[in-house]
């Protein structure tokens, strides 16, 4: 298995930090962000394969967070991890159980899917576009979406 850097991120660290060892485990690469501001900014240093979103987080920050992700323009995948059976993030690729067998087969299919093809999502009702597509007439914007530079 090729060497896969993840993004992990949670609001309570234990969870968090219990997450992060069952992807080491499984020989994943993981970098920790402990707050959705931690995320961003490690986000758009690095250069991740994955990012998982722990159930810790408020929806609405997840969703701002996964918006922001592709509004970047970046084809990374976002996948959400559920604290309840039959809970379902509209935003992430995938909504999979917090169990460790269950998360991982989850996540290796969401890595073989999106190592197939890419399709852009809609956040808040403004298309994502990649940068491949507008290389440098489109920034990130507040709230999250696309604003055309000057």
């Amino acid at each position: 298995m090729p060497l896969i850097l993840v993004l992990s991120v949670g609001l309570d660290s234990s969870l968090l930090e219990a997450r992060n060892n069952i992807l080491r485990s499984a020989g994943f690469l993981v970098e920790s962000a402990l707050s959705v501001k931690e995320a961003v900014a490690r986000f758009l240093a690095g250069d991740f394969d994955l990012v998982t979103l722990c159930h810790s987080i408020p929806k609405k920050e997840s969703d701002r967070l996964t918006c922001l992700i592709r509004a970047s323009g970046s084809r990374t995948p976002v996948v959400s991890i559920s604290g309840n059976p039959g809970q379902w993030d509209a935003f992430a690729n995938a909504t999979l159980e917090a169990d460790p067998d269950k998360l991982l087969i989850g996540i290796r299919e969401v890595l073989e899917k999106a190592a197939r093809a890419w399709i852009p999502l809609s956040c808040n009702q403004h298309t994502v576009v990649s940068t491949s597509q507008a290389p440098s007439q489109y920034v990130v914007g507040p709230n999250p979406t696309l604003m055309r530079q000057p």
